[in-house]
This record gives structure tokens, sequence and C-alpha cells, in this order.
């Protein structure tokens, strides 16, 4: 290995973790006191409403100016938090973990020598031995196999919040909703899916806290999903999808509709046929469709990044590294 490591940032969401803050900032620090270079630890309070603030803050006040706090007035879920997170990193390398410590912190040292060592730009980890119960492995694993057929991009464990990315193509995400699940997805997009590797990763049982997830998390993820597929597809040229719908819809209404006239002019009657109706219905459809397709490339040249969400605090002011860390 290196002497030494590209500077690290280390960005978790919390969201009603109290019980585990303390033993999160303790281990965390525990992993990375050898780590041969600068770190940070970006702490995302999701809007909790329990002591997590308080206890993020104490943590801070207790071991250095290395650890940002950052607190959403209102929840707005781990995505978000992962993104606001990822904005205010300022490593050259970005890990991101839950805040439930069913992540063990001791894996990032090791991920990070495995992402520079074969020069990946995102390395993801695999709960190969997940330690949960049934109501959230099976929904993570038919997630896992729809995400990497739609995709294209075949890993075991989307799921898995431990990742290492590089902080150039990391900071060109936009995450919204659960599109945390498709990091990889979207560097697929931004660089080349041989960049983007796995590693078996430890998963621990929670201790402390509840679970927010569930089996209802499942068809806000397919969405989602119908959602970066659309994307990544059509991204740049959304009249395409739009267009080539709408002139297939008002191609057969304009057929329909052609057919009836013929029959017209040869004196049949058309008024009570329901092909009438329908042709009209398609070729209104068909209008609509190009019309949405010609909008949304106009919103497609105009977008602008979106802008963080209001925060309460952001306390940032240095780096530390190795063991130097602990609080006199």
């Amino acid at each position: 290995m290196a002497d030494t490591l590209p500077r690290l940032s280390v960005v978790v969401p919390l969201y009603k973790e109290e019980d585990n803050v303390e033993r999160l900032v303790d281990e965390l620090h525990a992993a990375l006191e050898t780590y041969p270079g600068e770190f940070e630890l970006v702490l995302v309070d999701d809007g909790s409403t329990d002591r997590t603030r308080d206890m993020l803050m104490e943590a801070r006040s207790n071991r250095g100016d290395h650890i940002m706090v950052i607190s959403h007035r209102r929840n707005l879920g781990q995505t978000q938090a992962m993104q606001t997170g990822l904005q205010a990193a300022r490593g050259d390398v970005i890990a991101f973990m839950d805040g439930d410590l069913q992540n063990d912190p001791a894996d990032i040292p090791a991920m990070v020598e495995k992402l520079e060592a074969e020069h990946l730009d995102l390395l993801c980890g695999w709960r190969k031995n997940r330690q949960d119960t049934l109501d959230r492995t099976l929904p993570s694993r038919m997630a896992n196999w729809l995400i990497g057929r739609v995709s294209g991009v075949a890993l075991h464990d989307y799921g898995c919040s431990l990742k290492v990315g590089r902080r150039d193509v990391l900071e060109g995400l936009d995450l919204r909703g659960e599109m945390h699940r498709f990091i990889p997805l979207w560097v697929a997009n931004l660089t080349h899916p041989s960049q983007i590797a796995e590693i078996p990763v430890n998963h621990r049982a929670r201790v402390a806290g509840t679970s927010k997830y569930g089996i209802s998390r499942t068809p806000r993820v397919i969405l989602d999903l119908l959602a970066a597929w659309f994307f990544l597809r059509f991204r740049e040229r959304p009249g395409h999808f739009f267009g080539v719908a709408g002139l297939i819809t008002g191609g057969l209404g304009g057929i329909a509709l052609t057919y009836l006239f013929v029959l017209k002019l040869l004196g049949m009657d058309i008024g009570n046929r329901p092909l009438l109706i329908t042709g009209v219905l398609l070729a209104l459809v068909g209008l609509q469709l190009i019309t949405t397709g010609l909008v949304a490339e106009m919103l497609t040249r105009l977008r602008s990044r979106g802008q963080p969400p209001l925060t309460k605090q952001t306390d940032a002011m240095g780096w530390t590294k190795g063991s130097n860390d602990r609080a006199e």
C-alpha cells in the first residue's frame, strides 16, 4: 500500500439514531486512526425528532472540528441526506455508510486501498452474510435482480449503503427519491462500467434503535427504477421517447380516421362506430405526447442542478490524520 491515501470524507446519514451516535463516532475513529491520510466525518441528521442532533454536536465538541454536522430542518429521506453530505464533503475519496452500525466502519480503509490499487471509480459493499430478517432481505433480493436486468450493471447488492467512490465522479450525481440504491447506475452513466466493482463486507445485526425500512419501500423502489431507466436512456433526448410514442399513437389514430373518412365518402354511416371515438382519442393522445416531448426538450436545455436542501447548521473547519483525533 502507498505511504499515503487520498483525503477521505465519510458521509453518514442519520435519522432517529440517538442510541447509536456515540458508538458510531467511536467506531469510525477506531477504524480510521491508522488511516494513512487526512479524513473528515460528514454526519447528516435528517430532521430527527429525538436527541440525534444533540448527540452529534456533543461528539463534534469532544472529538474536534474534523467532524461536520449538518441538520435538515425536516425529514427528507436517506437519499437526500446522502446528497447533502456529498455536496458538503471535501475529500478526494468519499465513503457512504448507514448510521445504524449495521455497516462496519472497519471495512472503509480496505475499500479505499482497493479503490486506489485497482484505479476504480466506485467500489460497492456486498453484504454476503446479511444479518436481517426476511421482510428486508426478500424485497432486497428482488430489487437487486430487477435492477441488474434493467440496468445491465450486475451487482450482488445494490442496497448496501457502504460504498467508496472518487469525488470527481460522485459530484456529478443528483440523488432524489430512493435513488441512493441506484448510485452504481448513475456512476456507470458517468464512467465506464468496468470502473465499478464490489467487495464482500461485514454486516451486523442492529443492536440499538429501530429499522426505518421494510417491504413497504418496494413500490417506491420500482417507480424510482423506472425513473432511473428513463433518465439514463433519454436524459439528453426526452423528445425521442415521447415523440416516437406520439407518432405511433397518432399514426394509428390517423389510419383509423382515414379509413372512416373513406367509408363516409362511399356513403356509409360512421357516426355510431366505436372506431370513430378510438381514432379521435388516439390522434389526441399522439398530439399530446409529441407536445410533451417538445416541452421536455426545452426543459432539458434549460435545466440546472437542484439547490441543496435548507439546513439549520453546518459545522466544518478542519481535517485530522491518523490517531491525532483523540480528544484531550
